[in-house]
């Protein structure tokens, strides 16, 4: 009689401290096979069973594919080995079960042209990419790519060999674009050093998020940006090393951005109290203006010229 009450005792422990998995409802299984990544959904989840194979099949679990945590992989071997051909290929198969649902994209390193074109072959939805560290993908292979693609409101593009051309057919082609990451190739020289600052400002009215990490812009730059993007509310400017400034045009933009990254740089002038002087600023800004006057004016006069 104790034997079996011991043995009823301890099924039931077991059964209420390791729960059938296979028992959950498919919208709380379909929550927490999205989570595990695009690698493992396909590598190991959809193996456990036919009920997760079926689910792991349905077009709507790869409306968002993660691809970033796979630096274990790609380190393995250099550009173009084994390794960066089998995620590669993982990806497309990923962007295949999609079925035209996918609307978010994360690749980490193993990103070529090749793959960006079967994107946009197959993706005529995607609202979102973040690209880190694809330094296979070229200009003409992103600007072929972006070009498809009016309706993307977030790129976030880190440690790539991308260059302004490639910033400014984002420009171009985005008009709905509120989200940008772009960490690129930023050595310029000093007459260029305001140029990508330019192209934000003249094509990229709609930001609330902006992260351009060591870029060259010097304070016209970030002025042109302020003030034609006025729904930015997360600004990164770390690592800009052309921004010399002190408190003065910190406490400006502390108070026009709600969520400010600047503290690499600028953290010595903030922390002690060092002021490069407000004058100085209210000079920068006023230099702003002028230029800002003088292009309109030039503008105006071309047009009555013709």
């Amino acid at each position: 009689m104790s034997s079996s009450y011991e043995s009823k005792k301890a099924k039931h422990e077991s059964t209420s401290t390791n729960p059938n998995w296979l028992e959950l409802p498919r919208d709380i299984t379909l929550n927490i096979l999205q989570r595990l990544g695009a690698v493992q959904i396909l590598m190991n989840a959809r193996n456990v069973c036919p009920d997760w194979w079926n689910i792991c099949k349905d077009p709507v679990t790869w409306r968002q594919i993660h691809m970033l945590d796979l630096l274990p992989y790609v380190k393995l071997t250099s550009y173009g080995g084994v390794y960066i051909d089998f995620l590669a290929k993982l990806c497309k198969y990923a962007v295949d079960l999609s079925c035209g649902h996918l609307e978010e994209i994360y690749i980490c390193e193993f990103g070529t042209d090749h793959l960006l074109q079967h994107i946009a072959d197959r993706a005529s939805n995607l609202r979102c990419i973040r690209l880190y560290g694809c330094k296979l993908i070229s200009d003409e292979g992103w600007c072929e790519f972006v070009k498809k693609f009016s309706m993307l409101e977030e790129i976030h593009i880190l440690n790539s060999v991308l260059s302004r051309k490639s910033l400014e057919v984002i420009g171009q082609n985005c008009p709905l674009l509120k989200s940008l990451t772009f960490n690129g190739k930023w050595y310029e020289k000093p007459s260029k050093w305001d140029a990508e600052a330019s192209i934000i400002a003249k094509t990229m009215p709609k930001l609330t998020y902006l992260d351009i990490y060591g870029n060259a812009l010097t304070v016209v730059g970030l002025f042109s940006i302020l003030d034609a993007c006025p729904l930015l509310e997360s600004l990164n400017i770390q690592g800009c090393s052309n921004l010399k400034v002190g408190a003065s045009l910190l406490e400006i933009l502390y108070n026009r951005i709600k969520d400010l990254r600047d503290k690499e740089f600028f953290s010595d002038a903030y922390d002690t109290g060092y002021d490069s002087g407000s004058e100085w600023v209210r000079v920068m800004m006023n230099e702003y203006r002028e230029h800002v006057e003088t292009s309109e004016d030039e503008v105006e006069g071309e047009g009555e010229d013709a």
